[in-house]
């Protein structure tokens, strides 16, 4: 923190850092809560955590939360209740407030069917849910969500079989329209989740701010992974955005400019939180004239992608 304050560190290695660290706790919290586990009944769990979102992405800022999800790839016959008892304690560990405060808050609601899924899930039955093998699979918006997942602790074989999975599932070739409407469906909703009734701009939610910039990027991912594997990378929006300009998806020249304008926003996002001790789920809002050219820049890509203003 005191070297971001004191200006040596760019908003992607700060962010690389905070995500260094989220996955390094991670893999301690695994392991210490596994030593002392009454239910262990191996040397090492064959289970993973898998990142979603910021910490997906590696884009991690302050106070962010962690959205997780829990896989277990284990023939023993009670796996999936171990496992289960194996995942609250880590949620437990993660979340307890303590005299020093917590270490993260955790949100565990993109997992496989939501708050109605299991709290961990079979390494099969993930596969088969994102591949909708029966009918019944995971939904666009969800595919949205696995285009910024990684595996960042436990069980190393497990993850390269996440890895690839994300691989195979991002790379398919899709129906371009419709996940066009679907993800501006979704957007619609996110909109309206987040009503700013102030004459601020919102950083991350109005129209011109990160989540367009990061619905443009996944629509990107979606539609054009199946011919161009260079976006299969997990390597962050700015760096995407610069890939899709090179491939002549997006003008190049715009594509820089909205690199430029996330992480322009994502330096005034760290400062507030920073500076107002707020929460992730706080907003974060300005006066809309301190970045009227970023937002402008995100719209007219938004125009461009997606043919509506």
């Amino acid at each position: 923190m005191l070297a971001d304050l004191d200006g040596r560190l760019s908003v992607e290695r700060l962010a690389d850092h905070l995500s260094a660290l989220a996955d390094a706790t991670l893999e301690a919290v695994l392991r210490h809560v596994w030593s002392g586990f009454a239910r262990k009944h191996r040397a090492d769990p064959q289970f993973s955590v898998v990142a979603y979102g910021k910490l997906g992405g590696k884009e991690l800022g302050y106070a962010s939360d962690l959205d997780l999800i829990f896989l277990f790839d284990d023939p023993h016959a009670d796996a999936a209740e171990i496992y289960a008892l194996f995942a609250r304690r880590i949620s437990n560990w993660l979340t307890t407030r303590t005299s020093s405060g917590t270490l993260f808050e955790i949100d565990l609601r993109l997992r496989p069917n939501g708050n109605a899924g299991l709290l961990v899930s079979e390494r099969g039955a993930f596969e088969r849910y994102q591949l909708n093998e029966d009918g019944h699979g995971a939904w666009t918006s969800e595919h949205q969500a696995l285009t910024r997942a990684r595996f960042c602790a436990g069980d190393p074989q497990l993850g390269a079989r996440f890895e690839a999975l994300r691989h195979q599932v991002l790379a398919r070739p899709r129906e371009r329209q419709k996940v066009r409407d679907d993800v501006l469906a979704m957007r619609a909703r996110m909109h309206e989740g987040h009503p700013n009734r102030t004459h601020l701009f919102d950083v991350k939610h109005d129209h011109g701010g990160m989540v367009d910039i990061e619905f443009i990027v996944q629509y990107l991912v979606l539609a054009h992974s199946h011919a161009h594997r260079e976006l299969l990378g997990n390597l962050g929006n700015i760096a995407l955005l610069r890939i899709a300009g090179e491939l002549g998806l997006i003008d190049p020249t715009l594509a820089r400019a909205v690199g430029d304008a996330y992480r322009h926003y994502r330096r005034l996002q760290h400062g507030l939180r920073m500076n107002a001790a707020q929460e992730e789920s706080a907003p974060a809002r300005i006066a809309p004239e301190r970045v009227r050219d970023e937002a402008q820049c995100v719209r007219d890509l938004w125009g461009a992608v997606f043919g509506v203003a």
